[in-house]
């Protein structure tokens, strides 16, 4: 046996027992919190030095860096090199480290921290742990994060003059550091969901989402946009990544996009935004959502339950953006030839839905997540064996692909969660929240708009060098204090800082989703990267308007929360509308701009303004009803053959 093939099947144990391990957990319950997150740390630690050694050669081409973490594409595991000693040195410190965590935990527990002295065997331990971390961390995701992670570790030394055995003994010896609650998370929440998600793409739900998605609006106008968008919306729940997303749909919706007459610029872009969304998706929305229901302290369903008008009203801005777009240049759909049809994709793989089913019901029941997951999950494969057509690629690789493929997906959440903790530690410490809080609210001179925008572009600004949940965590940590401290309410500040943690993935200088797709499109970056902006633009205001308005967020009387959601709704259709310069014909100058008035008075709730929305919105009705007929109409592009 080559070492090559020796490593692959030492990777391929290590990641099916941390698999194996998680489910058990969920099954039986976890132990406690300590030994359960220290386990799925060393599990993460251990994939990590195998999976990207050090003194690796530079990067397969096509590999493109992941918002989860990572990389996607490029050379296969053929390509990577052997671990190196060093590797192997770290992997043994982590087990030693951690492996002193397991044996002393009931120890650990007990001790009154900063009352009895770590020993010197603890201390050193512990800073080895802590700089482990940070390398697996700059290993994975970059050097972003372990680097905002040290400058609060010098902040902490430096400036609020805390003693290093304190710091050490607050990372590794309690679970307020690095095994803090944010690891928890991840132990605890988010690798059950990413098991379930690799479970549905093992088992075919990426062509069923595909081929739903194509049956029901194949055949409109921008058909192949809006496939994009549906089947995006759908498979983001269960990746919980962009780039994920926009490297599985893509290369099948961009071509198709393009095919139908889309600019190549324009295909990116919603693939991008569409394949972003998925984040914020109920039922299963993106690691960063787990993290804020623990923060908040409140069930999971929820945080989904507060996400559904938000993430409606998100994807309703793409949808119409394809279809405004679609029409003012003339572009069809498909042909109803090449497209499938609903009958028959619901009666050959309908059934795999059931899995998702499963989630929704024991939510809904008010079950754990974890324990929804691990049903959702054991359901997949039953589910596939139901019907010859989906029967055919289930095996025993399946099964052992899929747990395999969980556990590695899972890895740079465990080691960014692991990170964060370092943060959260020094925040927790030195009372850093307290002093960022004041220096936010003097910024923004008690105006609470102002400090969302500074919000805003810091949230935009972390999301540019690190994951979602890290920028999220960072957010909540130092600047929602802030937001809520000027009259937010608590879910609204989270929702705010959650949605533009996510929306750097689509704003330039730095958008991982749309360098992804664009390479796919072929389409210029910044030129990608602004119509995404465009395509979007529901994702930069809604946030604002939930902020004034709770009722956006399902909070508060249902007849309020209806027409706070109707009211949104037209006026996402007519921010589409206005910025795509078309409504019902092409649209005038004056006509753009009373459109793009007018969804700004719709989607932020209130009567008086629901009434001025709606007056603008019907004159330019009328105006365009009125010359409609004299407008000249575009020539239809068809689709190029096969």
């Amino acid at each position: 046996m080559s070492l090559v093939r020796a490593l692959r099947w030492l990777i391929a144990v290590v990641a099916i027992g941390m698999s194996v391990y998680h489910l058990t957990a969920a099954f039986i319950g976890a132990p406690q919190q300590l030994f359960f997150r220290s386990t799925h740390l060393l599990f993460a630690l251990a994939l990590v030095f195998l999976l990207y050694p050090s003194f690796r050669r530079k990067k397969a081409a096509g590999a493109i860096r992941d918002d989860a973490g990572g990389t996607i594409g490029g050379g296969g595991l053929d390509e990577m090199p052997l671990p190196s000693w060093w590797d192997w040195i770290l992997i043994t410190l982590s087990c030693v480290t951690i492996g002193y965590v397991w044996i002393n935990h009931e120890h650990l527990l007990s001790r009154f921290v900063f009352v009895e002295d770590p020993s010197r065997t603890e201390l050193v331990l512990g800073g080895i742990f802590t700089l482990i971390v940070l390398e697996a961390t700059r290993r994975i995701i970059g050097w972003a994060l372990p680097i905002t992670a040290m400058i609060f570790l010098g902040y902490a030394l430096l400036v609020s003059k805390t003693r290093p055995e304190q710091l050490i003994e607050i990372m590794y010896l309690t679970t307020e550091g690095i095994f803090g609650s944010t690891l928890g998370v991840s132990a605890a929440y988010v690798i059950m969901f990413v098991l379930f998600g690799a479970f549905m793409e093992r088992t075919g739900i990426g062509r069923l989402f595909m081929d739903f998605a194509l049956s029901l609006t194949g055949h409109t106008a921008g058909g192949p946009g809006k496939v994009a968008v549906v089947s995006s919306s759908l498979f983001g729940t269960v990746s919980g990544s962009a780039v994920a997303n926009v490297l599985v749909d893509g290369p099948i919706t961009i071509p198709l996009m393009k095919r139908t007459g889309f600019r190549p610029s324009f295909a990116a872009a919603v693939e991008s935004v569409a394949s972003t969304g998925g984040q914020i998706m109920p039922p299963i929305m993106g690691a960063a959502a787990f993290v804020m229901a623990e923060f908040l302290a409140v069930s999971y369903f929820q945080v989904a339950m507060w996400a559904i008008i938000p993430a409606i009203l998100y994807f309703l801005a793409v949808f119409c953006a394809v279809h405004f777009e679609s029409k003012r240049v003339g572009l069809l759909g498909l042909p109803r030839a090449d497209i499938p049809r609903l009958g028959t994709v619901m009666r050959e793989r309908g059934h795999l839905f059931i899995p998702l089913l499963v989630i929704l019901f024991g939510l809904f029941a008010g079950y754990s997540a974890p324990l929804c997951a691990l049903a959702g999950t054991l359901s997949c494969v039953p589910v596939a064996m139901l019907r010859k057509s989906t029967r055919k690629d289930i095996n025993l690789g399946t099964i052992i692909g899929a747990l395999e493929e969980g556990a590695k997906n899972s890895v740079a959440v465990a080691l960014a969660c692991a990170c964060a903790g370092i943060i959260i530690g020094v925040i927790t410490q030195t009372g850093a929240a307290i002093n960022f809080t004041s220096m936010v609210i003097n910024m923004a001179q008690d105006l609470l708009v102002l400090a969302l925008i500074l919000t805003m572009l810091a949230g935009i600004i972390l999301g540019m060098g690190m994951p979602t949940t890290p920028a999220y965590i960072v957010m909540v940590s130092l600047l929602v204090p802030a937001i809520i401290k000027l009259g937010a309410i608590p879910p609204a500040a989270h929702m705010f800082a959650f949605y533009f943690a996510i929306l750097s993935a689509i704003t330039p200088p730095v958008a991982l989703a749309v360098y992804a797709a664009a390479g796919i499109a072929k389409a210029p970056l910044w030129e990608a990267g602004w119509t995404a902006v465009r395509v979007g633009a529901a994702g930069f205001i809604v946030p604002f308007m939930f902020i004034f308005e709770p009722s956006l967020l399902m909070i508060g009387a249902w007849h309020v929360i209806l027409q706070s959601f109707v009211t949104a709704s037209i006026g996402t259709v007519c921010l589409a509308a206005g910025l795509f310069g078309y409504l019902t014909r092409t649209a005038l100058v004056w006509e753009r701009l009373c459109l793009l008035g007018a969804a700004i008075l719709l989607i932020k709730p209130g009567l008086v303004t629901d009434l001025s929305g709606a007056a603008l919105v019907l004159a330019v009705l009328v105006s365009q009803l009125l010359i409609r007929r004299n407008e000249p109409r575009p020539v239809p592009v068809r689709p190029v053959a096969h």
